[in-house]
């Protein structure tokens, strides 16, 4: 049985909704039908558009509240309501730990486990005052749910983030949902940084069960279910979308065979 999932007349905000996983997740919702909102430091090349479309987009710093305060407020008055929150925004560099200094590694955690709490506790503000409530969605990563050399510091935030999201979804019910996506490896316009060409895209895919990395519109797909009234008793959950996860190491590693 097919289902179709109709998010119109519902206004989300993505945060860094602008490319990679971000851009998959606005067109996501614009094909579901929402009215989406995008924000981050600097304007894309290019709006995102999906079903005849695009997606809007205001210049914000999520590290700093008064501008994120602001911007909320604007998205109120521009569309009556604010439905869905995604915080996407995030990332980091390759960083060891020794090579880095705190100032360094405080960045990180500010961009991927402060700057969506406060533009959690802004929408919330929105959407606790609306008919309805509404749903916030983080991104986390399966970074936050082990050992990550290189990216201690944005695996720290991300299990830090996940559980703000299992907090506010008990202190913030019923009015507000809170959940968080938990991505494994993706396949982005960025992807040749991290695992080089072609070749190496698809040999790091095949370590994966399903046999390769998620595509931008799997995260999408996942969020648009969260929104949705198909969610609607879902919260306080992380919802794994890694494809598997990892094939344990022991596996390849044993020489015994079964």
């Amino acid at each position: 049985m097919a289902v179709t999932i109709d998010l119109s007349g519902s206004v989300a905000v993505v945060t860094g909704g602008t490319r990679g996983v971000g851009a998959g997740i606005s067109r996501a919702l614009l094909e579901a039908g929402a009215e989406v909102v995008t924000c981050a430091r600097r304007p894309p090349d290019r709006a995102v558009e999906a079903a005849g479309r695009a997606a809007r987009f205001h210049p914000v710093d999520l590290r700093d509240p008064g501008a994120v305060g602001a911007f909320f407020d604007r998205v109120r008055d521009d569309h009556g309501r604010l439905d869905l929150l995604v915080n996407n925004a995030g990332g980091t560099g390759f960083r060891l730990l020794a090579d880095g200094g705190a100032a360094r590694h405080a960045r990180v955690v500010e961009l991927n486990l402060i700057a969506p709490v406060t533009a959690s506790l802004a929408a919330y503000e929105v959407m606790r005052r609306q008919a309805g409530g509404g749903s916030i969605v983080m991104i986390g990563s399966v970074s936050g749910t082990r050992p990550s050399p290189g990216s201690a510091a944005y695996g720290a935030a991300k299990a830090g983030l996940d559980h703000f999201a299992r907090s506010m979804a008990v202190e913030w019910a019923p009015r507000v949902r809170v959940n968080t996506l938990v991505p494994g490896m993706v396949r982005t316009e960025l992807s040749h940084l991290h695992y080089g060409d072609e070749e190496g895209i698809a040999a790091v895919g095949r370590t994966v069960p399903l046999g390769r990395l998620a595509e931008p519109a799997d995260i999408g797909d996942a969020c648009v279910f969260l929104a949705s009234d198909l969610a609607a008793y879902i919260s306080g959950t992380s919802l794994l979308v890694h494809g598997g996860g990892e094939r344990p190491a022991f596996l390849d590693a044993a020489t015994v065979n079964n």
